[in-house]
């Protein structure tokens, strides 16, 4: 067994779609970032990533690419789970956590671990995502940027 964990934060600009776990949710700003930005998948893929011992998703899929620009972070994921089968691994579980002010995530969370689940051919009972405010604290709380954390279990195969 494996275990990684990882960190994403962007920041919230206007003209922008809020794609988070795949769902574009409504919302006046989205994520500035040169794929999609989605930060829930960005932490979960590099949380897998680390488990691996194979650096950071920079490295991966680096944001000085054209082929990553506006790319798809359910792309990203789909080829970190082939990374995953290249090093004979399978997921145990995610856990991850999403911090931002607004908007609500409760309504979106389903959908987002079905997506997960989907990319990394696992059951969604192994993929768990859970949302927190910054109660007006920080720039979280001021509604500037979203931020994510991710621990991931990997099991040999």
């Amino acid at each position: 067994m494996r275990i990684g964990q990882s960190i994403d934060i962007h920041q919230l600009v206007a003209g922008r779609k809020l794609i988070l776990g795949g769902v574009e949710i409504p919302y006046t700003l989205g994520l500035k970032g040169h794929s999609d930005a989605d930060v829930l998948l960005h932490a979960i893929i590099e949380s897998i990533i680390g488990a691996m011992g194979l650096g950071d998703i920079g490295k991966h899929f680096p944001d000085t690419d054209p082929a990553y620009k506006g790319i798809s972070s359910m792309v990203l994921l789909e080829k970190t789970y082939q990374m995953m089968c290249e090093h004979h691994y399978h997921i145990g579980n995610v856990d991850a956590i999403i911090m931002c002010e607004q908007p609500k995530m409760a309504p979106h969370i389903m959908q987002m671990r079905e997506n997960i689940a989907m990319a990394l051919h696992c059951d969604v009972s192994q993929i768990n995502v859970k949302a927190t405010r910054g109660e007006k604290m920080g720039f979280v709380g001021r509604g500037e940027g979203i931020v994510s954390q991710a621990v991931c279990l990997l099991e040999e195969d």
